[in-house]
């Protein structure tokens, strides 16, 4: 905790969430040692944590407060009224300190869509150097090599020297190398590196691990390192909330964002003042929940719940999008290895121990591979009168220049409209999660691997709204998944899919428990069977992937936005957000690169604007 006599002077910038963008936007406003900058976060600093540092025990961070925000929606009617649980990183670096680590770069069209939608300067083109930015790539080691081939890696495209380590594991085995050959066999074998705009097939990911240490490599590591921490106009607030934004409105036109109100761990609350602007990094779910405290939303809402309006903006919160995810777990054969071991203590006290040793075995590693893939069913992959014939059905759906880009991209032969996860262990889903943990915890005493079925470009749109004029009161977060029955459609074509990726025949199908071995739903959507029975199994299985973005939309404002181009905040002046929520359409895959890619941007558009005040 900064002592309190350093809040007295004003500062230049109040950033407001210390996340994963939150600290990258701190760390480059103050390499000029005249910007003093403010950081406020909820939760504590957790870089010497053990719980958080080892890239195996992730699951061990889930559901406990001191980590984990830990949201869960209300009942969903298309998933037979389960609720999901959605983590948030609650500590310094947010959630880069609680993911699975993964690290994915989105395909050109995709990010080409952001321009589309009404951001003209926000493009692949314009947002590509900042992949490299934020990153130092290292080179795969010869076993993965050996294994895996890795031969599509184009390393010109690796080059960087950014805070973030993003490296490959030495611990991948049969499993991976089984997915990879699969693929490639149903016609998906990859031919390009997937940082390069352009990819479709089976590859390995990066990961956000450091390979020298073994240790995970998050925005509070890398952004917010000693010699960062050090910085005499740098002072973070730790175990701080944000009560409220504070506005000027007496000039009669835009409100005037002056500073914030905070509360301290003590509960004292007391007022901080902003010199130039209040930077919301708070993340999908709580820039908008500050927002509407602060009396930015819509009119209704902030009436409804006492909450005096500064700019009624009926936006704010809505367009919540997020990936939904169908978890379908399948037992290995005897000799596989699967995660599901680690449920015997005395085996994770072995890896800990070897862990302990120099960051040695699976405890410093991420093994997860992934694919991407076209629009697919049960035949393989889906063919033009197929694709036709399936948006020719929901026509009357798919009317808003938002969803005539989605669907451009689906029905291209060369875009990504799945994303497959090989997840190493059993997913269990019950009804009411208690946290994520609930989900990844091993409860069935076989052994399994789980293949995740991700719609990359859903359709449906959710919504966050404050219940209450009490910061400590948690946002409604209703994702509406299926909302749009299109997305339930496509789920289950890449459900059956599914099924060919386990066929007996294929090299995956063969490390398979077969021929009675036992999966988890006990459901099978082979070609043959009908549509419904897939659609049964998202029902039963989906959840979400956590990556939910959009809730403060970059786009013309009239068109459903909250920030422009520069991500200010219509009706404002001096505030600005930075953090996934500004996302006008979900990226495809693993989102952690593009929240730091967006803030290096935003942190130059920043620094350009205060030159252009001066």
């Amino acid at each position: 905790m900064a002592a309190a006599s350093s809040l007295d002077q004003p500062f230049d910038y109040i950033v407001v969430g210390g996340g994963t963008a939150g600290l990258v936007v701190a760390n480059r406003l103050t390499e000029n040692s005249d910007v003093r900058v403010l950081v406020v976060e909820a939760g504590a600093d957790r870089t010497a944590d053990p719980l958080v540092l080892t890239p195996g025990l992730a699951g061990a961070l889930y559901g406990k407060e001191e980590y984990d925000w830990n949201f869960l929606s209300p009942p969903q009617p298309t998933l037979k009224d389960r609720c999901i649980n959605q983590s948030r990183g609650k500590m310094l670096g947010g959630s880069s300190g609680l993911n699975f680590l993964m690290l994915m770069y989105p395909p050109k069209g995709n990010i080409d869509a952001w321009a589309a939608l009404g951001n003209p300067s926000w493009n692949y083109d314009a947002l590509t150097p900042y992949f490299r930015k934020f990153a130092t790539v290292h080179p795969p080691p010869q076993s993965a090599k050996n294994l895996l081939g890795l031969t599509y890696l184009n390393e010109d495209l690796a080059k960087g020297d950014g805070p973030i380590h993003v490296s490959f594991s030495e611990g991948y085995g049969v499993t991976n190398k089984a997915w990879m050959q699969t693929f490639a066999d149903l016609g998906l074998g990859i031919s390009s590196d997937p940082r390069d705009g352009k990819a479709l097939g089976a590859f390995q990911n990066h990961a956000s691990i450091d390979p020298v240490t073994h240790t995970r490599s998050y925005a509070c590591t890398g952004y917010y390192a000693p010699e960062v921490a050090k910085r005499p106009n740098l002072v973070v607030l730790t175990e701080t909330l944000v009560n409220k934004i504070l506005f000027n409105t007496m000039s009669g036109g835009d409100a005037v964002a002056t500073g914030v109100e905070i509360i301290t761990k003590d509960g004292e609350k007391r007022q901080v003042s902003a010199r130039t602007e209040v930077i919301l990094a708070a993340g999908a779910l709580q820039t908008p929940q500050i927002l509407e405290l602060s009396g930015v939303g819509g009119r209704d809402l902030l009436e409804k719940h006492g909450i005096p309006v500064i700019v009624d903006n009926p936006n704010v919160g809505e367009h919540l999008q997020d990936h939904p995810i169908v978890c379908q777990s399948f037992e290995v054969a005897d000799g596989v290895p699967s995660g599901d071991v680690l449920r015997d203590p005395n085996v994770l006290q072995t890896l800990m121990g070897m862990y302990r040793s120099g960051g040695a075995g699976p405890l410093g590693q991420s093994i997860i591979s992934v694919a991407y893939a076209p629009l697919v069913d049960g035949t393989g992959i889906a063919s033009v009168e197929a694709k036709a014939a399936l948006f020719s059905e929901h026509e009357a759906t798919l009317t808003t220049p938002e969803a005539k880009i989605i669907r451009s991209l689906i029905e291209s032969p060369t875009e990504p409209a799945f994303q497959y996860l090989l997840f190493p262990s059993q997913v269990s889903i019950p009804d009411r999660p208690t946290s994520m943990a609930h989900y990844i915890t091993p409860v069935l005493p076989e052994n399994y691997i789980t293949i995740m079925t991700i719609l990359n470009q859903p359709f449906s749109r959710g919504s966050v709204h404050v219940t209450s004029p009490d910061v400590k009161a948690p946002p409604l977060w209703d994702p509406r998944y299926n909302a749009n029955p299109l997305d339930m459609e496509l789920l289950a074509r890449g459900v059956q899919f599914v099924e060919r990726i386990v066929d007996p025949a294929t090299p995956f199908g063969r490390i398979l428990k077969q021929p009675d071995g036992k999966r988890q739903p006990a459901l099978r959507a082979d070609a043959d069977a009908k549509l419904e029975t897939a659609r049964e199994i998202v029902r039963q299985r989906q959840i979400s992937v956590f990556h939910v973005a959009g809730s403060c939309a970059m786009r013309p404002r009239e068109e459903g936005g909250v920030v422009d181009e520069r991500l200010r905040v219509y009706g404002t002046k001096g505030l600005r957000v930075v953090d996934a929520s500004v996302f006008p359409l979900e990226p495809v895959g693993n989102i952690q690169s593009v929240v730091y890619a967006v803030a290096e941007r935003a942190a130059d558009l920043i620094k350009e604007d205060r030159l252009g005040a001066i």
